[in-house]
């Protein structure tokens, strides 16, 4: 079984693939269209026959896999911190050294299927000296920079929207309004007005950015989804299933808890507080769908999310740092490594019916 950080890599990776493909055989296509109309061929250019078609498909997609797997494995966490004038300046460096050693192996190799001989052989050579100095040579250059753009634009409409929601706007899952049951956590830092008046609005953003940063890697491993960020809190969805399933929804509050104090003693030293948060957790049927003229999102609409909120706005009245409603306590994986604590039966604001909480502990 892959894990769910290994299935989101992969998803993300398999459009670098997929981009490169279909601006390969158009740039292939055009190729040949403009070969047919010449009247002499250039001694450097490779006759499109069926062989180099499926050598070509197939280097295409696995050079944007390539790219793909080092944009997300490596590069991302490599210059996250730049500024983007150097992650231009540094990739731009890298990626023409990358494009320079693929046409390296690629050209060869399409060159001996075409004429039936070893890549290794002179004659191979001597037509990639040649075709590096022709047209087609820079036109392979400008439709490998032109995939790496359409990627990397794709990235980052991806990093800013989140991988699901792309893909969701792209299949039109939520044109239409759809009813799901889904599980809502809604984490709240602690005493954040008093950090922020202690650090400023600069100091505090800072703060802000990597407290989010750290939750990712536990919210990605628990199949969480970021639905929102709201100042100081953070809005973390999960299909039922998913969010059922190993208690996923549970786990990632304590995995969240636990990422923090790893990271106690940085957070002290660069802004003289260790962050801590409280969370509610409660599931319910929401409607989903696209809104919005100017400027569209995928939304969820219900009751369950304005329960949440009221069931995390009373852990500081319990004095505790989760509560659950007895809603989502109920489904839970009878066997499970918390001890299920009941907190009473509670009135929750705007609510004519109470409703019993639970927090729980490891």
């Amino acid at each position: 079984m892959l894990s769910p950080k290994t299935k989101r890599n992969i998803a993300r990776i398999i459009p670098f693939g997929i981009i490169w493909l279909l601006v390969g055989w158009f740039v292939l296509f055009i190729q040949e269209a403009a070969i047919e109309n010449q009247s002499v061929i250039t001694s450097g250019v490779i006759a499109l026959t069926i062989e180099v078609f499926v050598f070509a498909s197939i280097a295409v997609f696995f050079v944007g896999l390539l790219v793909g797997s080092i944009e997300v494995l490596w590069l991302e966490s490599l210059f996250g911190q730049k500024s983007l004038s150097k992650k231009i300046l540094y990739k731009t460096g890298f990626y023409t050294v990358f494009m320079l050693i693929v046409i390296g192996i690629t050209y060869p190799i399409a060159a001996g299927l075409e004429m039936s001989v070893s890549p290794f052989d002179k004659s191979v050579w001597q037509r990639f000296s040649d075709y590096l100095s022709t047209l087609d040579f820079l036109s392979t250059l400008a439709s490998m920079c032109f995939s790496l753009f359409l990627c990397f634009f794709f990235a980052g409409i991806s990093d800013n929207l989140g991988h699901g929601v792309l893909m969701n706007f792209f299949t039109g899952k939520y044109h239409r309004p759809t009813e799901e049951d889904r599980i809502f956590l809604f984490c709240d830092m602690k005493h954040s007005t008093t950090i922020a008046e202690r650090l400023g609005h600069v100091k505090y953003f800072e703060l802000l950015r990597k407290y989010y940063s750290d939750f990712s890697d536990s919210i990605i491993r628990h199949s969480g989804e970021i639905y929102q960020y709201i100042g100081d809190e953070i809005v973390i969805s999960w299909k039922s299933e998913d969010g059922i399933k190993n208690n996923n929804c549970i786990s990632c509050f304590y995995a969240m808890k636990e990422d923090l104090k790893k990271n106690a003693d940085r957070y002290r030293s660069n802004y003289g507080v260790a962050p801590t948060f409280k969370a509610g957790l409660h599931l319910g049927k929401v409607t989903t769908g696209e809104i919005g003229a100017l400027k569209k999102e995928i939304i969820f609409t219900g009751d369950v999310l304005n329960t949440t909120a009221r069931i995390q706005g009373l852990c500081n009245q319990l004095n505790v740092d989760i509560l659950v409603s007895e809603d989502l306590v109920k489904v839970l994986p009878p066997t499970n490594p918390f001890k299920v604590v009941s907190m009473g039966t509670t009135e929750l604001k705007g609510k004519e019916q109470k409703m019993e909480l639970f927090t729980t502990e490891l």
